[in-house]
């Protein structure tokens, strides 16, 4: 009974929910874009009909329509693919407890007792993909991996695309990971394998074959030790993990490609990421903005302050900031923001005065009008020019709460 974890990934997601709900885009080469008819933009999906012309997630639109000239252009629609993500999960739910949700697209199911054996669990898997295809839709494949621990599932869910089901149990291991490339291994990109490289590895074989010390020295750190145990199959307790930051970016409509237009969509911004951390209980003692031109000139500026949660003090810590933007930098094409130095309420040291106490509890007042009469309500009066701007997004690694202001 190896098998404890059984990890699932939607296939070219976005993409995926589009050709569900809109028949006609379905066996067609689809990509999911910030805006349509904009080709300064990337693709942020692309169907599996794209992929042989190589539209990826990532490649330009312009690039992608001279790859494909069939390629269908969609509109991204983020609060549908929210509301997608949480029907999903409730089908999965009805055949296994969802364990731990990692991404838009990404989630792992513990598997117990008699689950653990490769029948059951094979079984499970099965019937979670009838659900989601009788509950949800036929279109909306995911590819599932079986394996000792989460990292071992991560990587069968890979194997077989798309729609798939791999199972990895410990007697297959090292064998069953030997023809990956080691950038298929979660966690080891460029940079990683730059530095496996250095230390004589140049392939999954040679990683496996290292010693628990090799590899606490390859990673410089302990989680060597985590690589160890989980290329043997083995399952260590989950390592504790820390929130880093809060942010968010945004790609410009043209119109908005000015120094006003891009300073009222970076507070409408900022007032999103914001309320997000006060969501989650922390507060932030470092402020950071950033813009990038069509040319890819880039510049940010950060400032350091006492720490806080309220809006109105983290505005006044980014006015200055945009005022040191140089006046030739080029019109903005992106905008972003990201609250960092983070504290939880517990460590985060009490407002001094009686007008930061106000303004913080003002912010938390405005965040339970926004959950129950919306976003819109009540706004910074500088970003009213740019309130369709800026909406809903979906980060791959944070899925926006429906109830939460936007």
């Amino acid at each position: 009974m190896s098998l404890s974890t059984l990890f699932l990934d939607f296939n070219a997601y976005f993409a995926s929910v589009e050709q569900q709900l809109r028949p006609a885009l379905r066996g067609r080469p689809v990509a999911v874009v910030p805006m349509e008819n904009v080709d300064t933009t990337c693709c942020i999906a692309a169907s599996y009909e794209a992929r042989p012309f190589g539209v990826r997630t990532g490649t330009g639109v312009a690039e992608a329509r001279r790859l494909c000239p069939n390629l269908i252009l969609v509109n991204a629609r983020p609060a549908i693919y929210v509301r997608m993500h949480h029907e999903l999960l409730g089908a999965i739910d009805s055949c296994l407890p969802v364990h731990k949700v990692l991404s838009v697209d990404e989630c792992v199911c513990r598997l117990l007792g008699e689950e653990r054996r490769r029948e059951r669990a094979v079984a499970l898997a099965l019937d979670v993909k009838r659900a989601i295809r009788e509950r949800v839709g036929e279109w909306m494949r995911c590819s599932i991996g079986l394996a000792p621990n989460r990292l071992l599932a991560k990587v069968a869910s890979n194997m077989q695309k798309p729609d798939g089901l791999t199972v990895i149990e410990k007697k297959d291991l090292p064998d069953a990971l030997h023809r990956l490339e080691l950038t298929d291994l979660p966690g080891i990109a460029r940079q990683m394998e730059r530095r496996l490289y250095a230390h004589g590895v140049g392939s999954v074989a040679e990683l496996c074959a290292l010693s628990e010390s090799d590899m606490v020295a390859v990673w410089e750190s302990v989680l060597g030790r985590y690589w160890h145990a989980w290329l043997r199959g083995e399952d260590p307790p989950e390592i504790p993990t820390h929130r880093r930051n809060f942010g968010r970016q945004h790609v410009l409509p043209p119109e908005l490609r000015t120094s006003e237009g891009a300073r009222a969509v970076l507070i409408r911004l900022l007032c999103s990421a914001a309320a997000k951390m006060r969501r989650h209980n922390h507060w932030a003692g470092q402020l950071t903005i950033f813009t990038r031109s069509p040319g890819g000139g880039r510049w940010k500026a950060r400032a350091t302050f006492p720490h806080c949660q309220d809006t109105p003090s983290l505005i006044r810590a980014m006015t200055p900031l945009w005022k040191q933007r140089p006046t030739g930098a080029g019109a903005p094409m992106l905008v972003g923001v990201t609250l960092h130095d983070l504290r939880t309420d517990e460590s985060a040291p009490a407002p001094l005065f009686p007008a930061e106490e106000r303004s913080r509890r003002l912010s938390h007042a405005l965040d339970r009008l926004h959950i129950k009469h919306g976003a819109e309500l009540a706004h910074p009066a500088s970003t009213l020019p740019v309130r369709s701007s800026a909406p809903m997004r979906i980060a791959f690694s944070s899925i926006p709460d429906l109830e939460l202001p936007q």
